[in-house]
């Protein structure tokens, strides 16, 4: 298969970037004919083999996103580039992972020279508009006001992103439930897509620590769509508990940091890390934390598996999937049951071991080489629905 590939993000410290640069690394170790298309510091095109890569520079009349990202208003100028890209490489498939100036230049190119179109699913944007739009208006907004505005503008944003999806042939999705929502709102086959893991770097053998204190750890984006704050919560409560031989190792960047170093006593923020600094990182702790809601995987959740730390998650969003409660982590229903866990499993040595045990025999942790495997077989059908002209009726089975 020839795969185009136009990704949101790639160079970029977040969950979307980094699958992206496995999927990119899986493809060059193949040797497989791969076009890489991206934003980046410079506008280049360089090829290794039968790998291609388009860097495109983004200009300065951008709207800012998140993590140094933005969405360049004047992205269409590269129009002519990317589709001379596109009919020199000759793709059987283009792949886009959301509706970035990225995947919206792939997708209407694609559909300019006819080429079929898989659309992955990554990140639930439409929570984070509704989640950005109260945190906006909440000063100068009664409270059940601001809520009806973010519920709206969250339905809106779905709505506009499901019509962009449906411009593929076959979609994927990170979990059970966004699967199911594509597939009634599109009326397009969904299947499936796990994230993979680095099981030589990720591994208990990482540890370093033999002290005895308890480690409660986090890695991810310090920002207040992932509920970061409730780790001060938990600090206050185990205070007040009398646990005192603790200590917080939260990983990561973003506008939380400094709230988090001011409102946090026992807590080290050494910033973002990677690499085999990361997974020490995620070795040396005892639990890990993850408080979001609107995450719809967590890969950080498969890397500290890998690990051997088990995991407390809530029951939003994707990373419910990838726990078995009570054996590899403890899965909360409410922030307040979270809470409570975490308290609870501070005070029970063997629960944690135990826990660990389950942790380190995951079902859920799978090599990148198997999950791109399973992606190459979905870009085969992807191609087959468009040869053959229709698209499959959604299987209420149907995964990768």
């Amino acid at each position: 298969m020839r795969v185009a590939f136009f990704t949101d993000s790639f160079h970029e410290i977040n969950g979307v970037a980094h699958t992206s640069r496995n999927l990119d690394a899986f493809a060059r170790r193949r040797n497989l004919p791969f076009l890489s298309v991206h934003a980046g510091e410079q506008t280049a095109l360089t090829r290794t083999g039968n790998h291609i890569e388009l860097n495109l520079k983004r200009s300065f009349a951008g709207i800012p996103l998140d993590n140094n990202m933005s969405f360049d208003l004047f992205f269409a100028r590269y129009w002519q580039s990317v589709v001379q890209a596109l009919k020199s490489f000759q793709a059987d498939v283009v792949h886009i992972t959301g509706p970035s100036d990225v995947g919206l230049l792939g997708a209407f190119a694609a559909q300019r020279l006819g080429i079929p179109i898989l659309a992955s699913w990554h990140t639930n944007l439409h929570e984070y508009v509704g989640t950005r739009l109260g945190s906006m208006i909440s000063w100068c907004t009664p409270e059940s006001t601001r809520l009806t505005l973010e519920r709206a503008a969250e339905a809106k944003s779905l709505d506009l992103l499901c019509l962009y999806y449906s411009l593929a042939k076959l979609l994927l999705a990170p979990n059970e439930e966004l699967k199911l929502m594509l597939e009634q709102k599109t009326k397009r086959t969904c299947h499936l897509m796990h994230r993979g893991v680095d099981r030589e770097m990720f591994n208990p053998r990482r540890r370093t620590r033999r002290d005895d204190t308890l480690v409660f750890g986090f890695c991810g984006r310090l920002r207040p769509e992932k509920n970061v704050c409730l780790l001060a919560r938990i600090e206050e409560i185990l205070i007040a508990e009398g646990i005192s031989n603790y200590k917080f190792l939260i990983v990561g960047d973003g506008s939380e940091s400094d709230w988090l170093r001011q409102n946090m006593k026992s807590v080290e923020l050494p910033g973002v890390l990677r690499g085999n600094q990361l997974a020490e990182a995620y070795a040396n702790m005892d639990v890990f934390l993850f408080p979001s809601w609107t995450d719809t995987f967590g890969n950080v959740i498969l890397e500290s598996l890998a690990c051997g730390t088990p995991c407390i998650v809530t029951s939003g969003g994707g990373p419910k999937f990838l726990i078995e409660n009570e054996v590899s982590g403890i899965v909360a229903s409410t922030d307040a049951k979270f809470v409570g866990a975490t308290v609870s499993i501070a005070r029970n040595l063997d629960a944690r071991r135990r826990l660990r045990e389950g942790a380190l025999h995951s079902k859920f942790v799978q090599t990148w080489d198997d999950v791109f495997e399973d992606l190459y077989r979905a870009y085969a059908e992807c191609a087959n629905l468009a040869l053959s002209g229709r698209s499959l009726t959604p299987s209420p089975q149907a995964s990768l």
